[in-house]
This record gives C-alpha cells, structure tokens and sequence, in this order.
C-alpha cells in the first residue's frame, strides 16, 4: 500500500467554487490509481480554499505523470463552472509534485493536468504517455479556439459572435465585468444630466468643452486644456503622447512637401538654415499619407473630414521639437497652402487640429486597435492553439494573454460594429476604419514593433526629453533578459529551437494570422536561433504590456480636452490663409454629441476596471523549477527599480510621464 496526500486550490474569486462531486485519478510511471472522490466533513472546494486529502493506493504509482480531476453531478445541485488553482500530490516518501491549473472547468467533464515542470516535445521523446497527452491537450486547444475573419485584410481573430461564446478561461471575472459597466454606465448618466449626448450643433465656445467631465480632471487633462495651442507642447506629444511611434528623422525635405529656407527662416532664427539643420539631423517629420483615400461619413446628417497632412518640425537648441510647417495633403499647390507658426493665430492652430485629427485616426486604428489589441490576440491564440500548458514558452507567455480575448471579442461587439463609436464620433465611421486597418496591416514591421529597431530605423534614438523611449527601453531590457534567461534554461543549442515542432507551429501561425503572410512585413515564419527566439519574445511580452500601456493609457488625458485631440471635423481642409477665425474653428470641431460618444467611451478603456495585474506580477505559478521563480524575482526587482526611477524624474518634470511605470503597466492587453 501506498499513501498519497492530495491539496486541492480553488481560485479565490467570486463563483470559483463548485457543489459537483470531485474526485481524482493519479498516474505515474508504475501505473494508474483507482478514481477516488475527494469529500471532506463540510463543504469542499469553496473560492479560496486548499483542500487536503489522503489517498491510499495498492501501490507505488513511481514517479508521478499526470492526474484526472473528474466533476460530475451532486444530488440536486444544477451545473456550475469550478476554478482550480493547482493540485499537489505528495508522496509517502515526502516527494512534492506540483500539478498547475489555472483553469475552469465548465459543467461536467475531466480535467488532466501535467506535472508542473517545463518540458519541450524532446524531453518527451519516449514517453509514450506524456506524448499523447500533449497531442491531445492542443487538439482539444484548436476545437476551442478556432480562427475567423472579421473583416477582409484583418488579421485573424476568434470565432466568437460574443463574450458569451468564449471559454470562462477567457473571460472577465465577475468584479471586473461589474466595475466595466458601472463605469461606463457612470459616464454616460454624467452626460445625460448635462444635457449633451443627445445635443446637435457646435460648442458655443471653448470654455463650454471644459465642462464634460468636470469631475474626472487630472493634472494631465488640465495642462493639455491650458498648452493644448503651445507649439511645444504640441511637439511634445510625438514624443511623450499616445503615438509616440510615428515621427521619423527628416534629412532631405519631401518633393511634395516644398518647405523652403525663407519659409521657416524666422522659426530657426539667423544662426543657422534649413539645410544645416537637415544635416545636424534636427529636423523631424510626421506623415499621414496612409489616410489618403480613407472614406468619410455623415455625422448628424452633415458630412466629415479627412486629411493626410504632412508636418515638419525642429529640435531646438533648448531640447524642444516644435513644428516648422504644416501641409494638409499629400500633393502640395495653390490650393494646398503651406501653414507656418508666423501665419495668423487661428489659421496655425486650424492647421494643428487638422494633424492632431489626422494623429487621432492612425493612433487609435493602426497603433492601437491594430499593434496592440488585434496583433496581441494572435499571439494569444496562437500560444493557447500550439503550446501545451508543460511547453516552457507557454508558461512565460500565459500572464500576457490574460483577458486579451474577451476584451477584443467585446471591441468587435460594441466599439466597432456598426452603430458603434466609429459611426457616432469619427470622421471615417465604421467603414474608412475597416479600410485603414486594412492599409495599416499592409504596413506593419516586425522593426516597428521592436523597440530598439524602431527607434534605430526612425532615427529618434537620441532625442531628448523622450520619456517613452527611456522607460520603454529600459522595460524591453528587463523583458530581454528575463527572456533570455528562459530559453537558455530549456533550450540548449539553436538546433534545440529549430526542431521544436510546436514552437515553429507557433511561429508560423502568428505569421501567417496577424501578419497575413505578408513577407515584406520582415516578420519571421520560423526561428533558427537562441537569439531569434528571444528577440520574438521579448517584442510580443513588450507588445502586450508595456507598448499596449503607453498607447493606451493616456487616451482620455490628452483627448478629454478635445481640440487637442479630435476625431473628425465638419469643414475641409482650408484652401488659403486668413479666413480661420475662433467662431470658424468651433463650426469646424466635432459637435457636442458626437464629442460626448468619444470621451464616455476613453473614460471608460483609458482606465483598469480592478482585477489588477501590473507588470511582472504572476499569482499564477505555472513555473515550478527553482531556477525560473529565481529568474521571474529578479525581473520583479528589475521592475520596481525602474519605478523609482520614474517615479523619481516624474516629481522634476512639469507633466509627468506616467503611462509606462511597470507598476501601472498592466501585464497583458486586458482593456
């Protein structure tokens, strides 16, 4: 006879229990034990708890492989979802193994889990049990998460018509689905009291604006309403805002962009030129030629506008980019003026709210909805449909993929289905959006999406004041090394990571999934090194962390006062100079209900709705080896350093930068 004592983890949420009868199998290398149900004196597997059981078996499994969780029906007690956290099985001899979970089990069924250790399929050679297990595990994986296409030229996404569809593996916890909708719910009553959702027409003044929301203001929102017309502050959101990855070095000046020395003489001053400026590599450029012929739509019955402007702009000696010039299409003429600061106030900022529109647009489409949620939920499917739970990359991926699914699935049901927030508040509506993704996939890089690449490519690795590039580098380098240290654990040569079949299944899905197979977009569909491996980690980590935070975060801070950021406009674009007065600007702005539908919905997703889980902080264990929990702490050490650090620079600066301290990053693409 042996004698096994079993604990058994139910998650400590709300409804994680269960009233089903449980009961266990073990299976070891010696064999299998009968199934034996788990019952204590009392009530079992309540939200929180960690049961303890013995088990006597007729004999020594060995070593053990795997075990059964069966859920079955108890008396009267209808159907219900359990959550388990872990099963531990100790052995007579004082042998520990660890079985993670991590998962519900829905209705009645049997859950098999692994022993907690991480294993490639080569370790597994020769285990014709483990083997099988595997197999099995990502078949059932595929049935469960299968592919659709949501909109010709996308990338791929979950077949799932609603968060109702979706596994409870994949859904919101209960207090956050509560928090979502009560915040939401919150934003819109504000509006309905004031009178301005349903409100046609323009703002009778700028004053008038700054009352939506009055009572969410922050030290952000208040210096974007204050500087939103200063020419610095306007350069400084290429560099600090919510697409800090657009603007590009300039050193030759664009043929259909005709800026000449005597145009922005005055802005540089005498002591140097255009030319000598475009040499030194201080002038800079921001270019929204994808916006070319994106459709508009009618708003209120009137029709929108779009532009694909082209801004230049300066590093002055006092470390500040400020713009030189603005032109608001692609192809310059009589009718296409060239705005300069020295031009009358109005028509300057005219200019600017027409490229802060344009910004608007390709920051929420393609930097945000495309980069950071539709791409990260390849990379979620793809880790869930190729990586069994043992595989040592799913155990790393896993905390950042956490509610990526159901929060796209509620996207693709509520923001950007017809009717949504597209067709109430933006100049493209639902239709140009579809078609600018679309441009935007065509356009994708892996070098965009790697830090250091991107910042290398765009010729901005030195500029100053550039707070998203310091802290994103610093976070890319923690992640790297945690990154590495993982591979070079389960890996031990480049042959190791060439002939891993799951890990090149896994590869190959993203790029063909995500990146539609495009390979211009320089993304690999195979991985022959250590270092290649890495390198494709630490960017979907990053992607779905700390880029998805600094895209995201500062939404409702930077648009809250909406002539700085607003998403359509009701004039086109001027043909000459003179004619913008502040009563031409406010005919011009998005009216009052269509402001409204925008800013409820950033005061909502700007926002965690609770059920926190910054950056590096894994409750979760799916790593049970000392050597990975070593690695994953001094990640976590690594993190809190370098929010002190921002912490620390943040109390010197006039406006913080606050969207990519790893305390408030969270770890995956969860709003």
């Amino acid at each position: 006879m042996a004698t096994y004592k079993i604990q058994v983890a139910t998650g400590n949420i709300m409804l994680a229990g269960t009233y089903s009868t449980v009961s266990i199998t073990l299976i070891g290398t010696r064999g299998k034990s009968h199934k034996q149900q788990l019952n204590n004196r009392g009530r079992d597997f309540v939200p929180g708890a960690v049961d303890e059981y013995e088990m006597p078996c007729a004999r020594d499994l060995g070593a053990l492989l795997l075990v059964q969780l069966h859920k079955e029906p108890y008396l009267f007690f209808p159907k219900d979802s359990w959550l388990c956290d872990f099963v531990k099985v100790t052995t007579q001899h004082g042998t520990t193994y660890h079985f993670p979970s991590y998962q519900w089990l829905e209705g009645y069924g049997t859950l098999t889990l692994r022993e907690g250790a991480a294993k490639t399929v080569a370790d597994d050679s020769g285990n014709s049990i483990l083997l099988e297990h595997r197999k099995e595990e990502l078949k059932r994986r595929q049935e469960c998460y299968g592919w659709k296409e949501y909109a010709p030229g996308w990338p791929r996404c979950i077949d799932a018509e609603s968060t109702d569809d979706l596994d409870s593996s994949s859904k919101f916890t209960l207090t956050k689905t509560t928090v979502f909708g009560l915040r939401a719910a919150k934003s819109e009553l504000e509006l309905r009291l004031k009178g301005f959702s349903n409100q046609e027409g323009s703002w009778e003044s700028l004053d008038d604006i700054g009352k939506v929301f009055w009572f969410k203001k922050t030290p952000v929102t208040e210096y974007v309403a204050d500087h939103w017309k200063d020419d610095d502050f306007f350069g400084y959101q290429f560099l600090n805002g919510v697409n800090p990855v657009l603007l590009q070095k300039c050193t030759e000046i664009p043929a259909n962009f005709p800026v000449t020395e005597k145009m922005v003489a005055g802005s540089l001053g005498n002591s140097t030129t255009l030319q000598k400026e475009l040499t030194k590599g201080n002038i800079f450029i921001a270019d929204y030629k994808i916006l070319e012929d994106i459709p508009t739509c009618f708003l209120n019955g009137k029709p929108q506008y779009l532009a694909a402007p082209l801004c230049l702009l300066h590093l002055n000696p006092e470390g500040k980019v400020k713009p030189l010039a603005i032109q608001l299409s692609q192809t310059p003429g009589f009718e296409t003026p060239i705005f300069l600061p020295s031009d009358p106030e109005w028509d300057w900022t005219l200019a600017k709210i027409w490229v802060r529109m344009a910004n608007f647009h390709v920051h929420e489409v393609n930097t945000h909805l495309l980069e950071a949620h539709f791409h990260c939920e390849v990379y979620t499917m793809a880790t869930l449909r190729q990586l069994p739970m043992c595989h040592p990359i799913y155990k790393l991926l896993i905390p950042h993929t956490r509610y990526t699914l159901h929060i796209n699935t509620l996207a693709r049901t509520s923001l950007i289905q017809p009717g949504g927030v597209f067709d109430k508040a933006t100049a493209t509506g639902r239709d140009g959006m579809l078609k600018l993704l679309a441009k935007g996939v065509q356009a994708s890089t892996y070098t965009a999406l790697c830090l250091p690449d991107d910042l290398e490519k765009r010729g901005v690795a030195t500029l100053p004041n550039f707070y998203f590039r310091d802290d994103g580098m610093k976070i890319w380098n923690a992640i790297q090394k945690l990154a590495s240290g993982i591979v070079g654990l389960y890996y031990k040569s480049d042959t190791a990571v060439k002939e891993d079949p799951e890990l090149q299944a896994w590869v190959r899905e993203i790029f063909t999934e995500a990146f539609l197979g495009l390979k211009s977009s320089g993304v690999p569909s195979t991985l022959e090194t250590k270092d290649e491996l890495v390198k494709f980690l630490t960017m979907i980590i990053f992607c779905c962390s700390a880029r998805h935070a600094a895209v995201n975060s500062g939404q409702f801070d930077f648009a809250a006062w909406m002539p700085n950021t607003p998403a359509t406009l009701r004039q086109p674009p001027p043909k000459s100079k003179g004619l913008a007065t502040l009563k031409s600007i406010l005919d011009t702005l998005p009216e009052v209900n269509s402001t409204c539908a925008l800013l409820s919905l950033l005061s909502v997703v700007s926002y965690e709705p609770g059920d926190l889980r910054p950056l590096g902080y894994y409750p979760d264990e799916h790593f049970t080896e000392e050597e990975p929990r070593k690695l994953i702490a001094e990640f976590q050490e690594c993190l809190a350093k370098i929010s002190k650090e921002i912490d620390q620079r943040n109390k010197e600066l006039p406006i913080g930068y606050l969207y990519l301290n790893p305390s408030e990053v969270q770890n995956s693409v969860s709003i």
